[in-house]
């Protein structure tokens, strides 16, 4: 699958001076803690003008897969989260500190940076060693290679691995 043609040119991304600010973010885990920090600070990037792109990686990539948003967990770190049940608990509890402090679910943030214009990226190496295809993914997802994303990336204010 080909890099977005607005963000990539032929040759790699179209730098120019007059070219806006743009920031990536990185997802790399398919858990709470994992996928709410890139989604509000690119959905903020998006409304400070810049534009966003989320590139998701690894376990990460479950949350952009079709029917996965739901099944995101909170992990509990360490060894408590070895103890059964204790995942489901904590991601429990964790909803519903969400909830109580008035913070959209994943589903509404997704469409939240969606609706914002935040680009959703997957990673072709981990598309091909999870043997997924284009159809696994929500709608409007691209995949690009590590290669696509770090000539992108050069081009960018800002970079984050969460």
């Amino acid at each position: 699958m080909e890099a977005s043609k607005d963000m990539m040119g032929e040759k790699g991304p179209q730098a120019s001076q007059a070219q806006r600010e743009a920031a990536t973010f990185i997802c790399a885990r398919d858990t709470l803690d994992g996928v709410y920090p890139p989604l509000l600070l690119a959905i903020n990037a998006r409304r400070q003008g810049m534009d966003a792109a989320i590139f998701f990686t690894f376990m990460g990539l479950n949350a952009i897969r079709k029917g996965w948003i739901k099944k995101i967990k909170f992990q509990v770190p360490g060894f408590l989260g070895a103890i059964p049940g204790m995942c489901s608990m904590a991601t429990g509890m964790m909803k519903k500190k969400i909830e109580h402090a008035g913070i959209p679910e994943i589903e509404d943030m997704m469409d939240m940076a969606k609706a914002e214009g935040v680009k959703f990226i997957g990673c072709q190496m981990t598309v091909d060693m999870m043997e997924l295809c284009v159809d696994d993914f929500i709608e409007g997802v691209e995949i690009w290679t590590a290669e696509d994303y770090m000539k992108y990336a050069k081009t960018c204010k800002i970079n984050m691995f969460i």
